[in-house]
């Protein structure tokens, strides 16, 4: 899978993501509404599914994010796994002891951070989302008041959203994606003969 991912372009495989991304957001809300509408066993197959969508966009998204950093990529998508990990285990009955939000933030702000070091998306929206990293992290604290929890949903669900329609529509910079790439590959220095030819 992963080899087929790289054959494609980086535009291409930026509105991918975009595409599965929107999935996943149009998936999810789809699964809250029948859950709350007593149809348990539907909405939670249906976010199953939501949730191997957002595992894929977490391997486009490290894969997209690479060239900027390698580390921070992964970091970014082993926050992101342990977030869907963390959903997953109300799906086996399974209580979890923290907030998938304790994922995602982090998750976020990483990403944010990348898109703001990149040289193929608007730095706008690396903005946007490291401030919705922040917000989901002080969503967690339980003193926050009832109409700062709702502008902070608001505010990282429209961070999010516009980070997906942006790949959706506009992809990426193919060629400052390729600079990125290119000046992130290490350097292989050229062996030198340990004896000189005489003639």
């Amino acid at each position: 899978m992963n080899e087929q991912i790289r054959e494609v372009s980086p535009r291409e495989r930026a509105r991918i993501t975009g595409a599965l991304y929107l999935l996943y957001f149009l998936t999810t809300i789809l699964g809250m509404f029948l859950v709350s509408r007593g149809f348990a066993v539907s909405g939670n197959a249906i976010n199953d599914f939501s949730t191997v969508c957002y595992l894929i966009v977490t391997v486009l998204f490290y894969l997209l994010f690479k060239p900027v950093s390698g580390i921070l990529s992964l970091l970014a998508a082993l926050f992101s796994l342990g977030g869907c990990v963390d959903m997953s285990l109300g799906l086996f009955h399974l209580d979890s002891p923290v907030s998938p939000l304790l994922f995602f933030g982090p998750f976020c702000l990483l990403i944010g951070y990348l898109i703001f070091r990149s040289t193929f998306l608007p730095r706008l929206l690396g903005v946007a989302l490291a401030f919705a990293g922040l917000g989901w992290l002080v969503f967690l604290i339980p003193a926050v008041p009832h109409y700062l929890s709702v502008a902070i949903e608001v505010f990282g669900f429209l961070a999010e959203l516009s980070l997906c329609l942006w790949l959706l529509v506009m992809g990426v910079n193919v060629e400052r994606w390729k600079q990125q790439a290119d000046s992130a590959q290490p350097s292989i220095p050229t062996a030198k003969p340990l004896f000189h030819q005489v003639d």
